[in-house]
């Protein structure tokens, strides 16, 4: 299946039914008065996350959604019957912004989260709704509403604890084969990677996290040169950046301290969020050097990096265990902080609250 992340289409939500004037005519009531029903309210629509969904290909070649319309009112005071509401589904991690503010709508981060997008039409009123002491016989009845539209601007953005970064052929693919279930193709020519994979990296039998693996990043992405930058939005729910390096490069004219920093520029043109996220630089490719401590001291000196760095050798798994471990400690203490802030920031309002009282 093609690997869709972004999408745009136009949503119709179902007019309402129109009301209608009738009157009673029984054998023994031939001016039995008004008898005309409502109108049905239209079908909504309504966008609901699906974990079994993974792309927006359903939405890349129809791009018109119309829910169905309220029935008219009948005699006999019957009510039209109810547009059936239209359930749109899409990949959790699903952000739904109003195409023409840009307005984002709601951001569907969670299995089976819903929301209406778009309202249906209510149904007209039957001129039973319009008699009076003053008008026994009316005849006015009222058309049902439409329905709102609009259209809708649609993201994917995958959820992950950690993020890959690096060129293409730096070994992201392999390094999350090596750490998880997940294999990505792996090949020995650039851009082998067309379309983020996820794979769940489990650390023991009770704690795991999702790792992240994008098309590789090359200098000049901003403008457009290789696959460009837009799969960095899937980095962008990430708590951690693991910087990936070809340490050991076959062509000698390549200069790795040049092409880290300048995957570091395109993350800040890109993103200046995404640039401050914490970051830790993962040499890999090792077990191609025959004195890897002193060509990876040499690189963090011209570099002139100061963070986190983990020298490993994705093929052969040398160096993937303590780093696996380590992002899980990152993970679990940043959980714990944003569980202390969220803890704080209730205690703060429970005392205010209190203070007013």
């Amino acid at each position: 299946m093609k690997f869709i992340d972004e999408a745009t289409i136009k949503i119709f939500a179902g007019d309402g039914g129109n009301g209608v004037a009738t009157f009673r005519r029984e054998k023994y009531e031939p001016m039995g008065g008004p008898s005309g029903g409502d109108g049905g309210r239209g079908g909504s629509i309504i966008i609901e996350a699906d974990r079994n969904i993974n792309t927006l290909v359903d939405y890349r070649y129809t791009r018109s959604f119309r829910a169905q319309r309220g029935e008219n009112g009948r005699s006999a005071e019957c009510y039209g019957a109810k547009g059936e509401d239209m359930v749109l589904r899409v990949p959790v991690g699903t952000v739904v912004s109003d195409k023409s503010s840009g307005q984002m709508l709601v951001d569907l981060s969670e299995h089976g989260q819903r929301a209406q997008m778009a309202k249906g039409g209510n149904g007209g009123l039957g001129n039973v709704h319009f008699k009076s002491s003053m008008n026994r016989a009316p005849r006015q009845c009222t058309k049902g509403e439409p329905g709102e539209e609009f259209e809708l601007y649609l993201e994917l953005k995958v959820l992950a604890d950690v993020g890959l970064l690096g060129m293409p052929n730096a070994g992201k693919s392999t390094f999350i084969r090596s750490v998880s279930a997940a294999k990505p193709k792996v090949a020995d020519y650039p851009f082998t990677t067309l379309h983020p994979n996820l794979g769940v990296v489990r650390v023991d039998a009770e704690r795991s996290f999702v790792i992240a693996d994008i098309p590789g990043i090359i200098e000049g992405a901003a403008e457009g040169a290789g696959l460009g930058h837009q799969f960095l939005r899937h980095l962008a729910r990430t708590s951690l950046l693991l910087h990936l390096v070809d340490i050991a490069p076959f062509d000698e004219a390549v200069d790795p301290v040049h092409e880290a920093k300048a995957i570091v520029e395109e993350l800040r043109k890109y993103d200046e969020s995404l640039y401050n996220k914490p970051r830790w630089l993962v040499l890999n490719k090792t077990d191609m050097l025959q004195d890897a401590d002193a060509v990876v001291k040499s690189f963090v000196k011209d570099y002139g990096w100061e963070g986190r760095v983990f020298a490993i050798s994705a093929i052969s798994g040398v160096g993937c265990k303590e780093l696996v471990y380590a992002i899980m400690q990152h993970i679990e203490e940043s959980r714990a902080a944003e569980d202390q802030a969220l803890d704080n920031t209730e205690s703060k309002n429970t005392e205010s609250q209190n203070e007013v009282a």
